[in-house]
């Protein structure tokens, strides 16, 4: 496995690959990987050649008074991780490496981002895609294999991708759960084992408004209801329990229905929600994603 910390060195090795005959898949992270990560991993491999993985913590999707400091850095097990799954490329760049002196441009993506999380973490798809630009710019044509338990930020890449003409297919890889349906996430290792214990209320509400829809429920607040209840009993405080369109992520009014026209009939339910002094995020597409809990 190569390691690599210049995006000079890569977008070479990139394209003496793709000069090689070779197809590339790219798994950006930023670090603390978990089987979730690896499970990324693992459809990149069956999507490409070669696979590369980039970690970087980027300074420019956090906010003030967000855990930019305190967020884990594992390097040396993540590339254990990455040499043993696989990847040929690992790049983990200094943030100088990404945000040369005089740095000065930022990508905004509107309409998609504006809800859900852009409301509650201002700047944050900004700095998101930012950096994944200058990623898909470095690596250059390739599949970009991202998690859908950050569904909303999968759909900002999306428009990112096709608006910018990236010529990257981005694709999206269902959410890892723990045994007891906690979506994986390397913010868990924050939680304390009574407020893990009341994290589960997450996937419990998501259940529930799944199986609510399994017997006919197409309502926005019935659904939004059941699962706040549930979600709302556990957790200190939340950002967010919506239902929203699938594709664009735009919120449905508490009295609109998924199935009335001009709604596809296609919805995400997303939560973000605090457990102690952890941020948890978690969602299902309604009647596409099995219920976090059988």
């Amino acid at each position: 496995m190569e390691r690599l910390d210049d995006p000079t060195l890569l977008r070479a090795q990139c394209d003496a690959w793709r000069a090689a005959g070779d197809t590339l898949a790219f798994v950006p992270t930023m670090g603390a990987l978990h089987a979730g990560h690896l499970a990324l991993v693992d459809e990149a491999r069956r999507r490409a050649d070669r696979v590369v993985v980039s970690i970087f913590v980027n300074p420019t999707q956090f906010g003030p008074g967000e855990d930019l400091d305190s967020y884990p850095r594992t390097l040396e097990a993540d590339a254990a991780a990455c040499a043993e799954g696989g990847v040929a490329a690992l790049f983990a760049p200094r943030a100088e490496a990404m945000y040369p002196p005089g740095d000065q441009t930022r990508v905004t993506v509107q309409g998609v981002a504006h809800d859900l999380c852009g409301a509650h973490r201002p700047g944050h798809f900004e700095g998101v895609a930012t950096v994944v630009s200058k990623l898909f710019n470095v690596v250059g044509p390739c599949v970009a294999v991202f998690g859908r338990k950050d569904y909303q930020q999968l759909q900002v890449l999306k428009r990112l991708a096709r608006d910018l003409f990236f010529p990257i297919e981005v694709v999206g890889v269902a959410t890892v759960r723990e045994p007891d349906g906690l979506a994986l996430s390397s913010r868990n290792v924050y939680l304390s084992p009574e407020d893990r214990a009341r994290a589960l209320a997450i996937p419990r509400g998501l259940s529930a408004a799944a199986n609510a829809y399994a017997e006919g429920e197409r309502r926005a607040d019935a659904l939004v209801g059941t699962a706040r209840a549930i979600i709302e009993a556990a957790v200190d405080r939340i950002d967010y329990v919506t239902l929203a369109d699938a594709d664009d992520v735009t919120p449905l009014a508490d009295d609109e229905s998924i199935a009335a026209p001009p709604r596809s009939g296609r919805a995400v339910l997303a939560v973000a929600a605090r457990v102690g002094k952890t941020r948890l995020i978690d969602n299902l597409v309604l009647g596409e994603d099995p219920p976090p809990l059988r």
